[in-house]
């Protein structure tokens, strides 16, 4: 199966909300309600069809939730205008009841609207009420580890009742417009995108009508190095996040009594937000092949080392592999509520300690199946690492273990029969998704220890992947190769 195919399959694949401890996380990638619009701080646009001709509109959209008790009610209001001085006023409140299965990792949402009312009152004097609004929506949630993959269905009706004035007399007719739609989606600390597709089927009196609508809100946070140029510095330069928000539409249209057929593009991009990072400062890594990604590790506060010595070239160990993998995703541990009386927290194994700072994230990545034990009483956190332990880690955490093929498969590699049958599948998932590469005689070296420059290369190769290419599968794939 070629890297492309399985990128896509990630599409099949159905997010925790995931904050690191260093950063504040935005909010997810939403597209604003079900008209194929766009948004940004300052506007919003979307175009009308119900005239036989598009029209586009702007002006300010806001956009509330509130989350109680498994329900989420959304609330939407429009207040917008056209360049030829019509008007388009709409609130719309959906509710969502929420049902979240624990022991499948799953959460199902179902939606309806609670309450609507739109008017669309034109330079004419012509007007467009909305009479009746019947919706649903089925969406499933796959919670995994680092990230939330979803997928959901729209199925509509809207009746809107025309009225103008012909001869001074006033004549309503009855327009109806059919919603049938689907989005797909990701979220994870690093971003998150809405993709969202509807055809909408017009029937007026005039002729059938029929438009779709693309449309996708992306949010993202990518590493920058930025250079400190005085030459009389302490630092030479030191990395910063850039947080990012942008949604595109597309609308496509064929309207056979007025219009014809035509193509009709959004786009609103936020203002994107810079937050500065720490600057490392180890003194053996200067002419070290790993640097940029022991650089990036540590300014993220992946790695907390306090020497000025990172020791790229040693081993790196289980436990501090597995807080790295943790952190990077902002693994969210486990909160415990206070009790009246004190008592002391048993570690789960007898290598660790409950008084380490870092044991919280290896108790959360234990309990999520991230990582496995050594035995029933030992976690191995002082054991080196093998480069299949590691990804296994890393594709669990993915949740997409399960993309490898039925078992009995044989991987590209000529190692193969020495990949570990507890890995096999995590190796070849990481390598379709390109987190991991060959030497050059095909060897993947499933067994061989990680130093820790091999392990910050294969973290920061998991950080793109959260940052770029999910991004990539779920926008850019969806909307040009659908």
């Amino acid at each position: 199966m070629s890297s492309k195919n399985m990128k896509r399959l990630v599409v099949l694949m159905l997010t925790v909300v995931l904050g690191f401890t260093l950063l504040i996380p935005t909010a997810s990638a939403k597209v604003p309600d079900f008209n194929g619009g766009v948004l940004d701080e300052y506007e919003y646009e979307e175009v009308f069809f119900l005239t036989g001709y598009p029209i586009k509109f702007t002006g300010k959209a806001t956009v509330t939730e509130k989350e109680n008790k498994n329900q989420l009610t959304t609330t939407y209001k429009f207040t917008l205008t056209s360049d030829y001085g019509d008007k388009l006023t709409r609130n719309v409140v959906y509710v969502s009841d929420l049902k979240n299965y624990e022991t499948k990792g799953q959460t199902t949402s179902n939606t309806k609207v609670k309450s609507y009312t739109e008017k669309v009152t034109m330079a004419d004097k012509t007007t467009y009420t909305l009479d009746d609004y019947q919706f649903s929506q089925g969406s499933v949630i796959d919670n995994r580890p680092a990230t939330d993959y979803y997928s959901g269905n729209v199925i509509a009706r809207k009746i809107y009742i025309k009225s103008e004035k012909i001869d001074k007399k006033t004549e309503t007719k009855k327009i109806t417009v059919y919603m049938d739609g689907r989005n797909v989606g990701y979220k994870n600390f690093w971003g998150s995108t809405d993709t969202q597709f509807i055809d909408y089927e017009i029937e007026a009196p005039e002729g059938t009508a029929f438009v779709t609508s693309k449309v996708s809100d992306s949010k993202s946070r990518v590493l920058e190095y930025e250079q400190h140029t005085p030459s009389l510095s302490s630092f030479v330069g030191g990395h910063a996040v850039i947080s990012s928000s942008n949604i595109v539409s597309e609308y496509e249209y064929n309207i056979p009594y007025y219009a014809g057929s035509g193509t009709i593009y959004l786009n609103k991009e936020k203002t994107p937000k810079v937050e500065r990072l720490i600057v490392p400062k180890f003194r053996d890594i200067a002419k070290h092949w790993s640097k940029p990604n022991i650089e990036k590790l540590y300014s993220l506060g992946i790695f907390d080392e306090s020497s000025n010595f990172f020791s790229p070239d040693a081993a790196m160990k289980k436990d501090l592999f597995t807080v790295g993998v943790a952190k990077a995703v902002d693994l969210r541990v486990l909160e415990e509520k206070p009790t009246k009386k004190k008592s002391t927290k048993k570690a789960l194994f007898e290598d660790l300690d409950v008084k380490d700072p870092n044991y919280v994230y290896i108790e959360s990545a234990l309990n999520k199946g991230i990582v496995s034990p050594v035995n029933k009483e030992k976690f191995g956190a002082k054991d080196s690492i093998t480069r299949a332990q590691a990804v296994t880690i890393i594709v669990r955490s993915l949740g997409l273990e399960g993309r490898a093929p039925t078992p009995g498969y044989t991987t590209k590699f000529i190692d193969d029969n020495k990949i570990p049958k507890e890995a096999k599948d995590s190796i070849y998932v990481a390598s379709e998704l390109g987190l991991i590469d060959p030497d050059k005689k095909n060897r993947i070296n499933p067994n061989e220890v990680l130093t820790r420059g091999k392990a910050s290369q294969l973290l920061v190769r998991y950080l793109n992947f959260l940052e770029s290419d999910l991004k990539q599968n779920y926008r850019d794939d969806m909307l040009y190769f659908n």
